[in-house]
Parts: C-alpha cells; structure tokens; sequence
C-alpha cells in the first residue's frame, strides 16, 4: 500500500490509518454496548489489515459500556462514577474487541492514555515508540483516554481531538472520524434547507455551516469537535474523512461517501504540533509589544526583558501560553524557568541577571527552538 493520501479514492491504498469511532455508534439506545455494530467495524478493520494496511483504532464507549453493569441509566455527571463506569466498561470493551478481532487471527492491544501522556515530552515520546512497535507486531492497537485515572473533568469530544493526535505522533496517512451522521451538513441533518458537503479544501468551503448541534447523550462530542479534529490533522499534512459508522468499508475503499477533508499544511515535528495541540498550558507570560514583534516577527527567543508579567503556577520545562498586552495568545512555550523565579528577572538584562541572581540565570526564558505561533484555526464556522 502506499503513504500518499491527496484525495479521496487515495484512501483504499493509504498504508497507515486511524479510525475513529463515537460511544453513539457502538451503544444502543438504552446504553447497552452494541455488539453487532462494535463486530461489523471489527470485521471491516481486521479486512483492511488483512489487505496489508496497518489500522489504528481510536474507540469511545469505556462509560457507556460501564452504564447498564453499574445499574445506571445515564451517562454520570460527577468524576468519581464516571471514572468507575470507565473502569467497568473498558474492560468489557477491550474484551469484545479482542473476541471480534480474533475471528480474523488479528490480535489487539490496549492503549489507554491520560492528558498526561499528551502534556509532557517524555510520555508522548513513549506512547508515539509503543503504537509503533505494536504496529510492526501486526497488532491493532485500541486506544481511548484512560477515563478511570483522570483528574479533570472528562471533557467533551476528547477522543476526537485525541485521534487527530494519535494519528500524528504515528505518522498515519489519513483519518477517518466515524459518527451517527454520513457526512457534514450545512446545518443539522432533516433541517429545512441543509445541504451535504462532500469536499472541504479548505476554510472558504465552511461558509455559512452550522454545527451547533451537540453529541448524543451517550456520546459527548458534536459536530464542533470533529471539525477541531480535522483542522489539527489537515493542518499537519493528514487528509480526514468524516462519516457514519455504517459506511467505515466504503470510506476506506475511497469511494464517494462523507465528507473528505484535504490536507492544507505539511507534516509538523511532533514536538511542535505537541506544544501547539497536545500540551495544556500550566500558565502565561504577558509579553511587551516589542517582546510580541521580536518573537511574533522576527522568531527570536523569549527575553526576561520584554516580559511585563507571570501569571499560574509552573515548572521549568512545562508549557505556557505567551500573550500580547491586549490578552491575546500569540504563542505558547516550553520555559526555562519557573513560575516563582521569573518576577525577579523581569526587565532586567542578560549581563544585570547573571550579576545579581548567578550565571544560571543568563539564559533566556524561552528558546526559539521551544517556541510555536498560535495559529487561528483552520475552519470558521457557526457555534
């Protein structure tokens, strides 16, 4: 197969994919884990790996599958029993793949990751090196956030923007987001006047769409975080393809199905994407205007000089955002510093730090190579 995806037909010969799929359409209506539908994608992915492609699968449905074991009725609304129904229904999801795909003679290993495993350099090194060696193994690798250890609140359409994500750090050729719906809209789906979009080649393409409609109640992304997804992964040089789970063979045939996204940027170092996508800023550093044109303009590193104020509590090395006076983010960082010893550096000169605070404190405060412009993104749409 080859590694070129540049339009849709491209799909049936892409080496390397990531698939996508939503708690909606892998649960019944009453909660229960939809069986059928969780095999007939298995058997769709493991006819692909057959085929010689390589899949990587990116699965929702861990709180879901949870619910009707724990005698729930809905999706929880407080961390801790979420967590719990992750903890029950990731096993029971992991244990019908693994059933579904076995069939086929294809074995599938459990990748569970946190935000920190996005956060920081050392982990997403880590989890980029496991996805590959399972790969090469011939394993299918099932990957969701790991919902029973998190500490915040457990986002909505996490999974989305995690594929996106996942399909960088394993240089995949393409992208498939499968949900309940066949494809973007102009508006929602049945509404008076909403029309299919088929090709976004880019933002002009989105003119007028209307995607406020949230997910489902068993899933929680919308339409918003798929299209969030998609801007990450075609602005890294990764073509999408958006559509219903019911049409996953046809998309990766590369017939005329969904949505096809194109690529509009190049392949990013994954530490840059990181920093700009996966990394959660700790805190921010308000920058004068001169200090926004020299790294803004001129792509210089951070000087204590040209910073005004520290705002969050951080560590040396982790990111934060750099802001304009105006309260714009124009960047984001990895610091040398901390938070608690920047305010006695600031305005001061290289040769005035090193005299009164030590040598240490003679480097700058962010590197040019550590740091990555805020991009707007990609897709303009109505919210």
């Amino acid at each position: 197969m080859n590694s070129t995806v540049s339009s849709r037909a491209d799909l049936a010969t892409a080496r390397r994919v990531v698939v996508k799929i939503g708690s909606s359409s892998l649960t019944d209506p009453s909660g229960h884990l939809d069986v059928e539908a969780l095999t007939a994608l298995s058997d769709v992915l493991a006819a692909r790996q057959a085929a010689g492609g390589q899949v990587i699968l990116v699965s929702s449905g861990a709180i879901a599958a949870g619910l009707t074991p724990l005698g729930l009725r809905e999706r929880p609304r407080d961390l801790a029993t979420a967590q719990a129904a992750a903890s029950v229904g990731q096993g029971l999801l992991i244990a019908r793949y693994t059933q579904a795909f076995a069939k086929h003679g294809i074995r599938v290993g459990q990748v569970l990751l946190t935000v920190e495993d996005t956060i920081r350099r050392s982990h997403y090194r880590n989890a980029r090196r496991a996805l590959g060696r399972l790969l090469d193994l011939g394993v299918v690798p099932v990957v969701n956030e790991n919902d029973t250890v998190v500490t915040d609140e457990i986002r909505f359409g996490d999974n989305d923007r995690l594929a996106a994500l996942v399909g960088h750090l394993t240089r995949a050729d393409a992208l498939v987001l499968l949900s309940d719906v066949d494809a973007l809209y102009t508006a929602r789906p049945g509404t008076p006047g909403a029309r299919k979009i088929s090709h976004v080649a880019g933002p002009a393409d989105l003119d007028g769409v209307d995607v406020s409609r949230r997910g489902s109640r068993l899933g929680t992304g919308g339409m918003v975080t798929k299209l969030d997804a998609a801007a990450i992964s075609t602005g890294s040089g990764i073509p999408v393809v958006l559509t219903s789970a019911a049409l996953a063979a046809e998309a990766l045939a590369g017939q005329d199905v969904g949505t096809f996204f194109a690529a509009t940027g190049r392949r990013r170092s994954a530490r840059l994407l990181w920093l700009e996508h996966a990394a959660r800023a700790h805190g921010r550093v308000v920058l004068d205007e001169g200090a926004v044109r020299a790294v803004v303009e001129r792509r210089t590193s951070l000087l204590p000089a040209g910073v005004t104020a520290v705002e969050g509590s951080f560590e040396p090395g982790d990111p934060v955002e750099l802001v304009a006076p105006d309260g714009v983010v124009v960047a984001r960082a990895l610091v040398s510093y901390g938070s608690d010893e920047l305010p006695a550096m600031l305005g001061r000169s290289t040769g005035e730090r090193g005299a009164t605070l030590g040598p240490r404190y003679e480097r700058e405060i962010a590197h040019r190579d550590d740091i990555v412009l805020v991009r707007k993104h990609a897709w303009t749409v109505s919210r």
